[in-house]
Order: structure tokens, then C-alpha cells, then sequence
């Protein structure tokens, strides 16, 4: 862990003796300021690495002190330290360009941890360029796994940029299948911990009761199937990017551990009363309104605001013009070469559908219709206009579902006829069938809205687009 340079601005001389005490054990410099004005004289006549910024000054707010920082000499990582009802503060220090921010009373070892890495970030970056210059994103069709350059991915892509190395929390919002994990791993591989793992866990898809064991690990013996020591994804992400999809499902008693993980830096294995220091970046990302989460008690404020601080909302596919056709040609390119079929383009009534359709399930839904238009077509131009994601044939009101003995087989079911899971004859069939059918017409109903469907269902919409695929739908 380099040494630092560090400013500590603090109003309180019992807090700021205590921080620069334990700074100076392990090896850093440390000055004092009590006010807004010594803090601007030191940093318009000294380079520091690290400024340990309290919010509430004598002379006025802390936050003032960023304006101070475009003038400094070097160019400082700033740590802000807050109590927590001065929480949204700290997150609009995030957003003003702060390194991280700590929350009071500060455990010596998250002091120490985050003084470290924001001195590591300063000390590798050139001190007389000042900040971090953002450059536009490239012109070209791809970024970081995206593809496109429509106005809306721009501005993602400008965001994945100037966040990329910083270590604040990042919270992904958007429709199913519009690029969630991408951006997560675009910022990844954007940052400095490009190098460091990338390990992603989709708090919808794990039981509740194994997801705390997936997430921080457990020791031997833990619970019944514990059979061995296991780190967890937290300390396998150490040192790179961690990434909490559908974040918005995990269970209450979880986020309070999960909250405590992001304030002290420190984990803590099922079974285990000893507890580990992991360095990690966190991205997390949700198909649902956090805010309506929150408000309808599904998710703790305290930590919505703890993750909610840098925000990236993606675009739907159909708000993405031109990217659409861009990206189904590269992806038809990608996916014609796996099936071993030579395609030229696709047909005008195709160019229309890609241009008309709403595409509810976005890129997913996209590269679905895509593949199987490429499966089951035989001309070298793609016929889109009669495959749409998602959709079936409706048949007579009065006929029963019907099924082939194949289990690959898609079922049809009368669209307009919503009874029709309720009346129907289910002798015969297995379960999987009955499960598939009261999926179909859920999808059906909601005009292929996945997201409505599952919530209608009481089920996660991973789950349908899961058993979609492994239907083939």
C-alpha cells in the first residue's frame, strides 16, 4: 500500500488526531485544517494525494472546498467523511468528483484501506495534468461490448468513461435485455481494475437462503451441505468489479449485511466470527423502480442511496433509431456463423419489422427472433416479418391446448382467451407443459411485456426469460 500525502480538514480535534494518528502508524504524512479557509491556503501551497474532507465546517459546507481543487497544486483524491444524516450530501460529493466517502464513527482498518487505495489512484495518475480528461467516445460502431452510436448510448457511453475508475457505487436501471451486465462489464474494463476479476451474481436466481453464502462465502460446517470452505463472490471479486444483478430481489435481512459490507469495507463468512477486508468496486443494476421499491418498503432507503451513487439509465431497444438495424446485422453476422448458414441481409418487409416492431424483450428478444429466423429460414436474406420474439398463433376459442409428444415443441393457446389455462384439461399433460402454458398466456396477455408477465405471475422475470431459453423461445 503506497504512503500519502494526506490533508485531514476536520472541525473536531478529537476526530482529527485519531485519524492522523492512525495515518502516521502506517506510514503516511498528515496535516491538519479546521476551516474552509486553512484548507484552501494548504492546497494552493502544497500537492497532497488524499484530502479527508468533513462536510461540516466553521466557515460553511465542505462541499465548497471541490471549487478550491481545480486551482490546487497536484491533484488530490478527496474522501469524504459524513454521519449519516448528512448521507445525500456525501453522495453529491460523489457526484462532484469525490474518491469515496466514509461514514462516522470510521473503523481504523476502513480509514486506513480507503486512504490507501485513493493514494494508490493518485500517485499513478500524472499530478501536473490535473484531472482526468474524458474523451469522447469513439466512432465507431462498438464500445465495450456495446454496439451502436445512437445520441442516448453516447451519453452511456461518456458516463462509463468518467466513472470508470472511480470507486463509487453504480446503479444500472433498465428493461430486461437492454445491456445490464454490458455496461457493468464495460466499466470494468474501462477502469484501472481491469486486471482484477469481474465476477457477477444475480440476486434473483439464488434461493434467499443460499444467497448470503453465495455473496460472502461460508466456513465448513456452516449449515447442512456446507461441506467445505468457500470464499463467496465478494472475496473473489477482491482487487476488481462485483457485480449485483437484480438487486432489487434480494431479501431485506440481506441488504442490512450487505449495507454494513459497503460501509466497513469488511465481510463476513456464514458460520464464521471473524471478518475480511475486501477492496471492490460495486455495480448493480435492476429491472424494477428502486424508487417505487423504497417507498413500498421492498428495499431500504439507506442502502438505495448508498448504491444509487453514480445512476446510468439504459435506453430501450426502441429508443435506440438506427442502433437497431446496426445491431441486428452484426448480431445476425455472429449468429449466422455459429449455425453454418451464408446470409447476405434481410428482406424490405424485414427492414420494416426491425424498424416498426416495439421489441418489448430489447437486444434478447432481438437476438432471439434473430436465431430462429436463421434456423428455420432457407433464402440468403432473413424473413423477420413472420418469426416476431415472443409471439404464437391463436387458434379457435374452443380448442384445448395442444402439444406435440416433443418437448421442444411450442404449444399453442387461444391469445384472446384469458380463462383458458383455468378450463382447460390438463390430464395428460406434465407439469413442465402446464408451467409453459400459464407462462405463454401471461406473456400473451401482457402483449409480450415480460416484465408485466412475470410480475403477474409472482415470478422473477429471469425465470421466464430463463425457461424461455431452455424452450427454445
Amino acid at each position: 500500500m503506497p504512503t500519502a500525502k494526506v490533508l485531514i480538514v476536520e472541525d473536531s480535534a478529537s476526530l482529527a488526531l485519531g485519524y492522523a494518528a492512525q495515518l502516521e502508524d502506517a506510514g503516511h504524512e498528515v496535516s491538519l485544517c479546521e476551516t474552509l479557509a486553512e484548507a484552501r491556503r494548504s492546497l494552493s501551497g502544497e500537492a497532497f494525494d488524499v484530502v479527508l474532507l468533513d462536510l461540516q465546517l466553521p466557515d460553511g459546507d465542505g462541499l465548497t472546498l471541490f471549487d478550491a481543487l481545480t486551482g490546487s497544486k497536484g491533484n488530490p483524491a478527496v474522501i469524504v467523511v459524513t454521519a449519516d444524516g448528512s448521507l445525500n450530501r456525501a453522495i453529491a460529493a460523489m457526484r462532484l468528483g469525490a474518491y469515496d466517502f466514509l461514514v462516522k464513527p470510521v473503523s481504523g482498518v476502513r480509514l486506513l484501506s480507503t486512504v490507501g487505495n485513493a493514494a494508490e489512484q493518485s500517485n499513478s495518475a500524472e499530478r501536473s495534468s490535473g484531472p482526468r480528461e474524458v474523451s469522447a467516445p469513439s466512432q465507431e460502431d462498438t464500445f465495450h461490448g456495446f454496439i451502436g452510436h445512437s445520441p442516448a448510448m453516447k451519453t452511456v457511453f461518456r458516463t462509463i468513461e468518467s466513472v470508470a475508475d472511480s470507486k463509487a457505487t453504480v446503479f444500472v436501471t433498465g428493461e430486461s435485455g437492454t445491456g445490464k451486465e454490458v455496461t457493468a462489464e464495460a466499466i470494468h474494463s474501462a477502469s484501472k481494475r481491469r486486471s482484477g476479476p469481474f465476477v457477477a451474481i444475480n440476486c434473483g436466481a439464488i434461493p434467499e437462503n443460499l444467497l448470503e453464502s453465495e455473496l460472502f462465502g461460508h466456513v465448513k460446517g456452516a449449515f447442512t451441505g456446507a461441506v467445505e470452505n468457500r470464499i463467496g463472490a465478494a472475496k473473489a471479486a477482491d482487487g476488481g468489479t462485483l457485480f449485483l444483478d437484480e438487486i432489487c430481489e434480494m431479501d431485506l435481512k440481506l441488504q442490512v449485511k450487505l449495507l454494513r459490507f459497503l460501509q466497513t469495507g469488511m465481510i463476513q463468512r456464514v458460520g464464521s466470527s471473524a471478518a475480511e477486508p475486501v477492496n471492490v468496486r460495486i455495480v448493480c443494476a435492476t429491472n424494477r423502480n428502486p424508487e417505487r421499491e423504497v417507498a413500498e418498503g421492498r428495499f431500504r432507503e439507506d442502502l438505495y442511496y448508498r448504491l444509487n451513487v453514480i445512476p446510468i439509465a439504459l435506453p430501450a431497444l426502441r429508443e435506440r433509431g438506427d442502433d437497431i438495424s446496426l445491431i441486428a446485422r452484426k448480431l445476425a453476422e455472429r449468429i449466422a456463423a455459429e449455425e453454418g448458414r451464408a446470409i447476405t441481409g434481410f428482406t424490405p418487409a424485414s427492414e420494416v419489422y426491425l424498424a416498426q416492431h416495439s421489441w418489448p424483450g430489447n437486444v434478447r428478444e432481438l437476438q432471439n427472433t434473430l436465431r430462429r429466423a436463421i434456423i428455420t429460414g432457407s433464402g440468403d436474406k432473413l424473413d423477420l416479418a413472420g418469426i416476431g420474439a415472443l409471439t404464437r398463433r391463436p387458434v379457435a376459442p374452443s380448442a384445448p391446448p395442444q402439444f406435440s409428444t416433443g418437448e421442444a415443441a411450442t404449444p399453442t393457446f387461444p391469445i384472446a382467451d384469458a380463462q383458458s389455462a383455468m378450463t382447460a384439461d390438463f390430464s395428460g399433460m406434465t407439469l413442465d407443459q402446464i408451467e409453459r402454458l400459464a407462462i405463454e398466456q401471461a406473456i400473451a396477455r401482457h402483449s409480450g411485456n415480460i416484465v408485466k408477465a412475470a410480475r403477474g405471475l409472482g415470478v422473477s422475470p429471469s425465470t421466464i426469460y430463463r425457461k424461455l431459453e431452455r424452450w427454445g423461445g
